[in-house]
């Protein structure tokens, strides 16, 4: 078997996986090995919480229950920054524990309460939740502040928050900023915020939430999970 087929069998292995053929570790590493791949490796990020505030913090009431039964029955929010020339631009995202799916966003050169009540404010408009919902972050500033509090009670919302300094307990958020930077961010050099914004939309809706496959998930996409137990459900 030459080299450019070895290459086109790895860029086939997410498929393959997907429809139940085995592929072992060892048997990848090899061909891999052969066609002088290598899998991209994660960094290690930058702390952005800022817990050192008087405000008052919710407990714990997602508890790591990650595994939602149905959609929008529990979201999960964090923030992180990415650097451009023109300096850092923060990221907010919501994501729906249930598929996965990244269900709003928002970016900006300043990491204040705004940011995230903008992208609640794109999950809101996307998915219409019922009340009760279940939304856990950290217990940043940003979160615990009074107008996003208010924010979340006028659409009867739980607000659920990490316990200080365990980033475990709020995973989820946590392993998608881990695949953003690894699969897009640490490899591209951005020379402009509005740079860093269109490849990061793109990476968020076009491949995260369309195309990229998930262990969890039985290896479908967020999307595409969500629209079988859709069909699933109307049965």
């Amino acid at each position: 078997m030459g080299k450019s087929s070895l290459i086109k069998r790895l860029l086939l292995f997410d498929h393959v996986t997907a429809h139940g053929v085995s592929c072992g570790r060892a048997k990848a590493a090899t061909l891999m090995k052969i066609a002088n791949v290598a899998a991209k490796q994660k960094r290690k990020f930058k702390v952005t919480t800022d817990s050192k505030h008087s405000l008052p913090v919710a407990p714990n009431l997602l508890n790591r229950e990650f595994n939602a039964k149905e959609s929008d029955q529990a979201y999960a929010s964090d923030i992180t920054y990415i650097w451009t020339s023109e300096g850092w631009l923060y990221l907010a995202v919501i994501i729906d524990l249930f598929s996965r799916q990244v269900v709003g966003w928002s970016m900006n050169s300043r990491m204040t309460a705004s940011l995230i009540m903008n992208a609640l404010r794109m999950a809101i408009w996307r998915r219409q939740p019922g009340p009760g919902l279940l939304f856990h972050s950290d217990r940043g500033s940003q979160y615990c502040s009074k107008d996003f509090q208010n924010m979340l009670n006028k659409h009867q919302m739980l607000s659920s928050m990490s316990r200080k300094g365990n980033c475990w307990d709020n995973a989820v958020a946590e392993s998608f900023f881990g695949s953003l930077k690894t699969e897009r961010v640490f490899f591209s050099s951005y020379a402009t915020r509005d740079a860093a914004r269109k490849d990061i939309v793109d990476y968020i809706e076009m491949f995260y939430n369309c195309k990229r496959r998930h262990s969890y998930l039985g290896y479908m996409s967020p999307k595409e999970f969500e629209k079988r137990w859709l069909l699933k459900k109307a049965a």
